[in-house]
């Protein structure tokens, strides 16, 4: 297999060696922040550094005493899966003054603290950031009052500074995702979904209020913006009839336009109405839009039984997604790498993910800049129609994967919206050449954004038997375009109807793959839908496994996991669940690999841990089976530690798609008919069109559209996997969090970056879906 190129740093380069590193969180909780915590422990441990915890956040930095400890490997275990933060979190009035901030640099110069890793908002990164240009003269200060030598105003002459940011509200600008955002969209999106069942039961309407007053924290200089992310995603994620945010006050009369808008969807059988209600929504006049006043608004011009529920902090509760704690423990570790460095004349920097790219930008340009997501650009476009007239197809091919039936939706509704026909083929192209085709209009999809498998129905079966059949069908609909929606035999389907472009002109039309697929083994993107649900399935499992051993004695777990060939969910799963060790196709390992993991977890077991886990992938090896890696741990661990097993099988498919899933899927198949529509209207000439067929993938930081010839080169055909894959960089840093002594390649870690924010140019906050 191709292994990562070029020059390579490894992180045996940088020296941690008399550094002090003091972590702490502050502001509001958010899940995920255990997860940052631990990274930047073991990381700060392994390359030599003292760490310490703040508890408290600044309260416990003004405080000192007890409440600055040093941390061990082992104060940190067992915390990746829990929520809020273990370290606690205050808010701190002292540390805004002057002479409190003088009692903080007083006690981490007594520990000699001078690397500072904030977990927090925009308010406690801003006040790091002061913190951080006042350090000098605190210094002096003290000096004068005799509360430190002289010599430490240079032995600790500059204080270093690198923030994460840790928000449910995703409201920081620098990065796409805050450490907490994902997690609170699962416990949203988990209200919603089981509110829509009593919903649909009682033909009722249900307002709901989310999360998002507040910008970041209390800290200093707080700045009073009303990001409504969660509003607008979990809107989307749900397929809710109406959003309401306060960054775009609705129209003047958007009450009897949201009512004709209910009473259609109604009317279209609709059993019940989602309406989404940032906290501080407003209406152009400034008038505050309470969960009350719609639901009475509801009430009094529909008649309609409506009930009103505010989720409150149940948004910030709950186990970390495992999104959470893949970019906690990422942005740890590349938090540990920013202070190594750091120089006198460094910025305050804030790590963070650009796509699935860690980055480093200049602390003060994101507070300065606080913005909340966009997403309402792309739920309009589901809302009109500019009416050009073509058929276009949309069909899912390959294994189940949650999250097609959000991108189908997506795909029907935007085709609609453009003022073509949609057509829904079932079964894959088993379906196409039986002639299972039929049209599928706007209420058809409706509440298809929270269902798992494919309701459309997913075969293997490729097209190049059938071709002949399939062109038929074709020609019978009239069909102007494909969306096929799928995993790796949608990129194969893909490849035969190009070869068959030649024999059959009906196959010469825009034809585009979305990549879905649990195994995230597809060509030509980072991520697949269906990947994330399956992670957190895995996550979730595990953590119930791991749990089942609490209060026994010493316990080694052997979990296989799915992927075909690819390594995929053993990998990222392991980083998510806290894995001992992740066994793949893609690094060949033998029976010395095998036997120095186990004499390393029985070492683990002597001294600290309780429990271990390993991870196989399905096909990383046809004879280290998994029942062959359960014996060998069972016999070499004995008399220290148990083994279990457990095959984990075709649940990683099943389930309700991740918010995560649901966005992207929505997304991504917009974008998909959005180029299927370009292209027709640029090309169509004499009712044929023969432009090239295109996959549509997340590459690093953007979706792009590749033409799959172009992909071949890159694909490892009898694998079914692509020749590289970014995340194989992932797995040294799951090493250094189990104890490994390994290399970490630093040539693809963050660099410094400026922030550019755009701003919609459209108002209009009122979003119906």
């Amino acid at each position: 297999m191709a292994q990562p190129d070029s020059k390579k740093i490894f992180f045996e380069n940088l020296s941690g060696a008399g550094k002090a590193i003091a972590v702490l969180t502050s502001g509001g909780d958010a899940q995920g922040m255990n997860g940052a915590v631990r990274a930047v422990v073991r990381m700060g441990l392994y390359v030599g550094a003292k760490v310490y915890f703040i508890h408290e956040g600044y309260q416990g930095m003004v405080d000192g005493g007890d409440n600055i400890k040093e941390a061990t490997w082992e104060s940190v275990s067992s915390m990746l899966q829990l929520g809020g933060t273990v370290i606690g979190s205050a808010r701190c009035k002292e540390f805004r003054t002057h002479e409190g901030r003088l009692k903080a640099a007083h006690n981490l110069v007594q520990h000699g603290i001078t690397n500072l890793c904030v977990i927090g908002g925009d308010g406690s990164l801003t006040g790091a950031n002061l913190f951080k240009e006042e350090w000098s003269g605190l210094l002096n200060e003290l000096v004068e009052q005799g509360l430190i030598e002289a010599d430490a105003v240079q032995k600790y002459s500059a204080l270093h500074i690198v923030g994460m940011v840790g928000s449910i509200d995703n409201d920081f600008c620098g990065t796409d995702m805050t450490i907490g955002t994902d997690s609170a969209l699962h416990r949203i999106i988990e209200v919603v979904d089981a509110i829509m069942t009593t919903a649909q039961s009682h033909q009722r309407t249900f307002v709901l209020e989310v999360m998002g007053r507040h910008c970041g924290d209390t800290g200093l200089y707080h700045l009073c913006v009303f990001p409504s992310y969660l509003a607008l995603v979990s809107g989307l994620a749900c397929g809710a009839d109406w959003v309401l945010i306060p960054e775009m006050p609705p129209e003047d009369g958007w009450e009897e336009k949201m009512c004709q808008k209910l009473s259609a969807n109604r009317a279209g059988m609709k059993r019940l109405n989602i309406i989404i209600v940032a906290e501080g929504a407003i209406d152009r006049n400034n008038k505050p839009i309470t969960t009350e006043y719609v639901k009475n608004l509801v009430v009094k011009c529909l008649g309609f039984d409506t009930r009103v529920t505010i989720l409150g902090h149940v948004q910030r509760g709950g186990t970390p997604s495992a999104f959470d704690r893949i970019l906690a423990s990422r942005m740890g570790v590349e938090a540990v790498l920013a202070l190594l460095e750091t120089t006198a004349n460094t910025p305050a920097c804030v790590v963070s993910l650009c796509g699935n790219t860690s980055v480093r930008v200049p602390l003060m340009e994101c507070v300065q800049m606080v913005s909340a997501a966009l997403c309402w650009k792309q739920s309009k476009t589901l809302t009109y129609s500019i009416g050009i007239n073509f058929n276009v197809a949309v069909l899912n091919v390959g294994a189940p994967a949650a999250g097609m039936n959000a991108a189908v939706r997506s795909a029907v509704r935007v085709g609609i919206s453009e003022g073509h026909k949609m057509f829904a083929v079932s079964d894959g192209f088993e379906g196409f050449y039986k002639g299972q085709i039929k049209e599928v209009k706007w209420g058809d999809v409706g509440g298809w954004t929270g269902q798992g498998g494919s309701l459309l129905g997913t075969k293997r079966t490729l097209p190049a038997k059938h071709v002949e059949k399939i062109a038929e069908q074709m020609r019978k609909h009239n069909i102007n375009a494909l969306l096929i929606i799928g995993g790796f035999e949608a990129f194969l389907s893909l490849l035969e109807l190009l070869t068959a472009r030649g024999k059959y002109e009906e196959f010469c039309v825009p034809m585009v793959m979305v990549p879905a697929t649990v195994s995230n083994n597809v060509p030509g993107s980072d991520l697949s839908i269906g990947a994330d649900t399956a992670l957190n399935a895995i996550t979730t499992t595990c953590d119930r496994i791991k749990q089942s051993a609490s209060g026994t004695k010493r316990r080694v777990f052997i979990i296989e996991t799915m992927g075909g060939y690819c390594g995929y969910l053993a990998t990222v799963g392991g980083l998510a669940s806290g894995a001992d060790a992740a066994y793949i196709y893609e690094e060949p390992f033998d029976i010395k690999e095998l036997q120095a993991n186990v004499e390393h977890l029985t070492e683990k077991m002597k001294t600290s841990i309780q429990r271990g886990l390993v991870l196989r992938n399905e096909n990383c090896n046809e004879n280290y089976t998994t029942d062959f890696i359960y014996q060998l741990y069972s016999e070499e661990g004995r008399g220290v530690f148990d083994c279990r097993k457990n095959v984990l099988g075709h649940m990683q498919q099943g389930g309700a798609p991740s918010p995560f899933d649901r966005n992207f899927g929505t997304k991504i198949s917009a974008k998909a008919m959005q180029w299927v529509s370009k292209k027709l209207v640029e090309t169509f000439r004499q009712g044929k069109v023969n432009d090239s067929c295109c996959l549509l993938g997340m590459r690093r930081r953007t979706l792009v559209f590749q033409p799959v010839v172009q992909l071949k080169d890159e694909t490892d055909f009898v694998h079914r996997i692509p020749k590289e894959q970014w995340w194989l960089k992932l797995r040294p840093l799951m090493k250094i969090l189990a104890k490994y002594k390994t290399s970490y390649d630093v040539s693809d870690s963050g660099q410094l970056e400026h922030v550019v924010h755009n701003r919609p140019k459209d108002s209009d906050a009122s979003v119906a879906m």
